[in-house]
């Protein structure tokens, strides 16, 4: 053993009980989980009912389809870039889904389709950004209004029901395994596979660097054009797999009502998660935590009566004061302001 490891052991057996506790979780976790026990403890004083098993495990449900667009629009963030079109992709794929299923009578069918139209939207993000370069707002902004415009042409502006009760979509939408609704482990099998994948492999490694420096990274030999390209279409494809769980949940394919405000929503978790809106930082298990914050206190305002206007107005102050703090915490200017 080296001189300097032994001395770097020396140094973290000499932390106090409370510092490794915090390096061990986090301090963004902390806080996350710090705000999430007084906002659970806020709601569950004005109403008892809130505690039940079942509310809880509603609030899971409800924020399983943002979670999941929440954790890939968390690998996005870190690679420096954002996708505001993940909300049209996700009704986009939801009325393929049911029509085809409607078609076909084969809900595989359906939900095979609704995957192939959500990898290739996402590779027309990626394609545009990287080939067209075009800065990804401005990129996804185009086509977020794109998809929700072939969602309405396709769908005529209406929900498509799909006939017949296929088992699969009825587990997806009622089923459960320990007690724990589908569509929660959907949300946490996924996610964990992002996390895996950021973590822990060469692929994760090199996403973090694109984000942290590219100049760096293109001189480090990362083809960063690739990696921008497979972000968006692995965005694509997990607002397919939303699309999916929204169809089951509904009953039907939404295009529009029921992928509406998704983007948003997104995109405040992973900032309340603590991913820096310019790339090179985030983590999954944080902006888990901040989605289901969000959907905490988007079931209490409801359990007390709160306008849903106002519901939206909160998320987008929240999604504000997120920024605010992350540059803050940098000591850097927001992006436009004169130096």
């Amino acid at each position: 053993m080296t001189q300097s490891a032994a001395e770097a052991i020396h140094v973290q057996d000499e932390r106090s009980l409370p510092r490794r506790v915090l390096d061990a979780v986090g301090a963004q976790n902390l806080s996350l989980l710090m705000a999430l026990a007084a906002v659970v403890t806020i709601i569950g004083v004005q109403d008892p009912n809130f505690f039940s098993p079942s509310n809880m495990l509603a609030i899971g449900t409800a924020v399983a389809i943002a979670g999941l667009l929440a954790a890939v629009q968390t690998v996005v963030v870190i690679l420096g870039a954002l996708d505001i079109s993940v909300g049209s992709m996700t009704g986009f794929t939801s009325v393929i889904c049911a029509m085809v299923f409607t078609a076909t009578g084969s809900a595989s069918l359906g939900v095979v389709a609704a995957l192939g139209i959500g990898l290739f939207c996402g590779l027309i993000n990626g394609a545009t950004i990287v080939y067209g370069r075009v800065n990804p707002v401005i990129a996804t902004l185009a086509t977020l209004a794109t998809f929700k415009g072939l969602a309405q042409l396709v769908s005529g502006g209406r929900a498509q029901g799909y006939t017949g009760g296929d088992d699969f979509f009825i587990f997806l939408a009622r089923g459960s395994i320990a007690a724990i609704p589908t569509l929660i482990w959907v949300l946490v099998l996924i996610a964990a596979a992002l996390h895996v994948l950021l973590k822990y492999t060469d692929i994760g490694r090199n996403i973090y660097a694109v984000g942290g420096n590219d100049v760096a990274a293109r001189l480090a030999g990362i083809a960063i054009n690739k990696y921008v390209v497979g972000a968006y279409a692995l965005s694509g494809a997990v607002a397919a797999i939303a699309g999916v769980l929204l169809t089951a949940r509904t009953g039907s394919g939404q295009p529009v009502s029921g992928s509406e405000g998704l983007e948003l929503e997104s995109i405040t978790a992973a900032a309340l998660g603590g991913c820096d809106l310019r790339g090179g930082k985030g983590a999954i298990p944080s902006t888990l935590l901040a989605i289901l914050l969000l959907g905490v206190l988007s079931n209490g305002m409801t359990v007390l009566g709160v306008n849903p206007f106002w519901q939206n107005v909160a998320k987008g102050a929240l999604l504000a004061i997120a920024v605010i703090i992350q540059q803050k915490r940098s000591g850097e200017r927001a992006v436009g302001l004169p130096r």
